[in-house]
């Protein structure tokens, strides 16, 4: 360790891999991407974890990507119980009702076209960013698209292993991973 670890990447870097393997996937439903955090353990910073993240994103086939993606809740709809589903979501919360549902519906057309959801790092965007977001990729190419889901994936990941590393306790609101109601 350095003097730049936390004592939740201190926490990470020693527990028993089942228990980091919960934790990673509870940041990303990727088991590849699990898997290839885990294997780079220790981490002797922060920064080390992430960096790790981004080559683990880069690495996922197509059916990865949407193994992560399938565990996504689509925008507007927050994970009931989970803390950190909300938070990232907070743009719609106090959106109006119509834009919300042309969001929804939006969405909705988007995961038709697509199979699956509409995936972006809604962290600090608004309603109307998050409807023009879908808006202004629903035209892209299945491949264009693909690769802007891995981005956003890479940013969403970061964001919350930035949270795992970070809390006290190391869960970063995280909901119970034991099949537990939250």
């Amino acid at each position: 360790m350095t003097s730049s670890s936390t004592p939740g990447l201190t926490r990470f870097n020693t527990a028993e891999d089942d228990e980091a393997r919960t934790a990673l996937r509870a940041v990303c439903a990727s088991g590849a991407w699990a898997e290839a955090v885990l294997a780079r353990r220790p981490y002797p910073d922060p920064a080390a974890l992430l960096a790790a993240n981004d080559a683990a994103v880069a690495a996922l086939t197509p059916a990865d990507l949407a193994e992560a993606a399938a565990a996504h809740p689509p925008i507007g709809r927050p994970t009931p119980g989970d803390p950190a589903s909300a938070r990232e979501q907070r743009g719609m919360a106090d959106a109006p009702a119509r834009l919300k549902a042309e969001t929804l519906e939006l969405g909705l057309a988007y995961q038709e076209r697509f199979g699956h959801v509409f995936l972006v790092c809604a962290t600090g965007l608004t309603a109307v960013q998050l409807r023009d977001a879908v808006r202004n990729r629903i035209d892209n190419t299945p491949e264009r698209e693909r690769e802007i889901v891995r981005a956003e994936l890479g940013k969403i990941n970061r964001i919350r292993l930035a949270g795992l590393v970070e809390a006290p306790g190391g869960t970063a609101d995280r909901p119970p991973t034991d099949g537990s109601p939250p």
